[in-house]
């Protein structure tokens, strides 16, 4: 299987829809193709479709057989690339460091990191009951294990 020639069809697709873009091009055993790609707003089917067709024509089965597979990204899945997160902005994640876990709603994406906010109730600094207290939670991309958006029904 000529794998560069894949990963070239592939992103000849998808340049074609700027809205697009991947998320993982594997190699399966038992020549499987699988393509992830996500869209800045979801991905319709007919894309799906479209990116299928542009790498099964053209290849040749006669030379090798394979099994192709392009979908979007499973929501239980967690976010791989940086524009997942801006695509998810205002929604609530769950974050994973090596240290801490955090939840909250992703205010802002920048270049190295994200933020978090949520709301927290603590204790009065002076007397008794809680007061509900705004947290801010700055985090660099390569200190994030994994982050998943929070599915509410």
């Amino acid at each position: 299987m000529d794998k560069k020639k894949v990963q070239d069809l592939v992103a000849e697709a998808i340049e074609e829809n700027s809205s697009l873009f991947l998320i993982d091009l594997s190699f399966l055993p038992g020549n499987k193709i699988q393509v992830i790609v996500d869209g800045d707003q979801g991905v319709p089917l007919n894309e799906c479709i479209r990116i299928s067709r542009n790498v099964e024509h053209n290849l040749d089965r006669e030379e090798e057989d394979f099994a192709l597979e392009v979908t979007s990204p499973d929501i239980a899945e967690p976010l791989k690339v940086k524009r997942q997160y801006l695509k998810n902005l205002n929604r609530i994640l769950k974050v994973k460091t090596n240290d801490e876990s955090f939840e909250g709603i992703l205010s802002e994406v920048n270049e190295d990191n994200i933020v978090l906010t949520w709301k927290a109730r603590e204790p009065k600094p002076i007397g008794k009951g809680k007061v509900t207290v705004e947290k801010i939670k700055t985090l660099a991309f390569e200190e994030i294990k994994e982050a998943k958006v929070k599915i509410i029904f």
